[in-house]
């Protein structure tokens, strides 16, 4: 091999690792809503976990990913160790399609369908749809389908380079006796773990090993070896991305390995006493890319066959290399390792807004009742929930916006924006029940006390308000539009009730019946529960935005207000539920 040829070979792996890079990050994005559901639907049962990490590892073609996100779940409580364990089991097989794609491309045959099954037959026409339906159509899943099939064909590109380029390697006797020492089956296996580990991906190895195959020089005895080393070595990932995580994080990146470490060692074990006893032909025999894919899946299986009923196993003994701390398991709300699949760190994003909503409302309808009847205990409740809604804003806001700079959905990139929005009226929220605490610890501290008619027309607007925010809570939560659609009508009439008790306390103060000290604290507690109002219109009318794929706030709550019958209806009715008695 000369140097142009060595350049060659570098560009060809390049290409590869690029492309399927580029197919598994289009193909995340694409069925995003898919890994969802099939996360949503997860069960402890062993097949259900298996065939979930089957699943999600052909659809983003990387065990080492798919290991990675669990890892990722578990540090954040989405998911038990023991789901954990069938998941990765399940990866391992999910990741021999691979080496099924680029196997194609060794079909050699003169009939024509069987020629038309060769990628080098049908990747132009694939490259020239995916370019196609990258740069001339608009809609963010089209393109996202053109950049899987831009992916495959470049990958298959920089396969067929590699193996052009490694050709020549048949006639250099020097590249023949290396691969005779890979017959000793614990060179094959620490080789395939090397290599692996340094690339980061047993499906591009496995590649690799198949350009290699073309030269005619790698027989079934060396390639085998290899193959249970790639593996180990694509446990190397997961173990990295546990560094700093919480134990049951460590153990789910520690069951990768030991699964893979224990199978391998089992049927290498296997394979050297069939060797050794009945000297197979085969293995002295060259190996073709089919013969390698079809190696890599059998292995695989056979690991899973051997370790799937010692799952529990599996559980105990990571759990005596990481034992329990002294201290009790704690989770990270957020974890940085979901970023491998955006639509599913969104999806715990969405879990922790519902977390800061909840605390939020609760807080603010706490302060209410502290208006009516002020306790100490009310009053750390209240602040200890106006904390942790600051606490959640923080992370949230921060995760969101790393989130964002990432390669997602237009509709994934759509729900950020709208949780970034909504996070900080709910924030907001509960900066407004300290305030209306506040109020009320100024009242009794100062001795001072609201008259009997204000304190009829404050239970009138707190019930109103109390009533918005459930709206509001369950618009976001539920993504319920029509309880979204309810909200911006009560706005308006607490709005109207705001200005009518203001009204009400200038005719008090002007008739001696009140005192300017509680004034000034009613006009607060009007101010503060008028604004809250305000943050739930916010809140909704962001859930209807996003809906309707429409950022444009004002404009959605004032197509609201001027152009709906049912719109004028219900405001009517909620004037009339939350009228003044006199």
């Amino acid at each position: 091999m000369d140097i142009f040829s060595f350049l060659t070979l570098i560009g060809g792996l390049s290409l590869f690792l690029f492309g399927m890079n580029l197919m598994g990050q289009a193909l995340e994005r694409r069925a995003g809503g898919q890994l969802r559901s099939l996360l949503e639907k997860l069960t402890s049962g062993r097949l259900a976990g298996l065939l979930t990490g089957m699943g999600v590892t052909a659809v983003i073609q990387s065990s080492s990913a798919t290991t990675v996100m669990v890892v990722g779940f578990v540090n954040s409580g989405l998911m038990t160790l023991k789901q954990a364990i069938n998941i990765i089991m399940g990866a391992n097989i999910g990741t021999t399609i691979t080496a099924w794609m680029l196997s194609l491309a060794g079909i050699d045959s003169g009939n024509l369908f069987v020629q038309l099954l060769k990628p080098s037959s049908f990747t132009p026409v694939l490259a020239f749809i995916g370019i196609i339906f990258y740069m001339f159509l608009k809609d963010a899943k089209k393109k996202d389908t053109g950049l899987i099939l831009l992916g495959f064909a470049t990958l298959m590109f920089g396969m067929d380079t590699m193996s052009g380029a490694m050709s020549g390697l048949r006639e250099v006797p020097a590249f023949r006796e290396l691969f005779l020492l890979f017959k000793n089956p614990v060179l094959g296996v620490l080789a395939g773990t090397v290599l692996t580990a340094v690339i980061q991906s047993s499906s591009a190895s496995v590649g690799i090993l198949q350009a290699l195959a073309d030269t005619g020089q790698v027989s079934y005895g060396a390639a085998i070896p290899i193959i249970m080393g790639q593996n180990i070595g694509t446990c190397v990932t997961a173990i990295i991305s546990s560094v700093g995580a919480n134990k049951n994080a460590k153990r789910a990146a520690l069951v990768h390995l030991s699964f893979n470490i224990i199978g391998t060692a089992v049927w290498l074990a296997v394979f050297c006493l069939v060797r050794g006893l009945l000297h197979p032909v085969l293995l002295d025999q060259g190996v073709s890319r089919l013969g390698i894919a079809a190696a890599h899946s059998v292995f695989n299986l056979l690991c899973t066959l051997l370790m799937l009923p010692l799952s529990g196993f599996l559980e105990r003994l990571v759990t005596v290399l990481v034992p329990d701390a002294e201290q009790p398991e704690t989770f990270s709300e957020l974890d940085e390792r979901l970023f491998a699949t955006p639509s599913i760190a969104l999806e715990r994003c969405h879990s922790v807004a519902a977390h800061m909503a909840e605390a939020s409302v609760a807080a603010l309808k706490e302060a209410l009742a502290a208006l009516e009847g002020y306790s100490p205990e009310l009053a750390a409740s209240i602040r200890e929930k106006e904390d942790k809604t600051d606490h959640y804003e923080d992370i949230l806001g921060t995760y969101l916006v790393n989130l964002s700079t990432r390669r997602i959905s237009e509709a994934d990139s759509r729900e950020a924006a709208k949780l970034l929005k909504i996070i900080g009226d709910f924030e907001r929220v509960a900066d407004h029940a300290v305030n209306l605490l506040e109020s009320a610890e100024e009242l009794r501290d100062k001795g001072l006390a609201l008259t009997d008619a204000a304190a009829g027309e404050l239970g009138v607007i707190s019930a109103a308000v109390s009533h918005i925010l459930d709206l509001s809570l369950a618009a976001f939560l539920q993504n319920d539009l029509d309880a979204a659609a309810r909200v911006e009508p009560l706005e308006q009439v607490i709005d109207q009730l705001k200005e009518q008790l203001r009204t009400c306390h200038i005719l008090r103060l002007q008739r001696g019946e009140c005192t300017i000290g509680a004034g000034f604290a009613w006009l607060d507690l009007l101010t503060n529960l008028e604004r809250t109002a305000d943050h739930c219109s916010n809140i909704a009318g962001c859930v209807i935005d996003v809906a309707h794929d429409n950022m444009n706030l004002h404009q959605s709550l004032r197509d609201a207000r001027n152009d709906s019958q049912e719109f004028r209806e219900r405001f009517k009715a909620y004037q009339h539920k939350y009228a003044l008695t006199e």
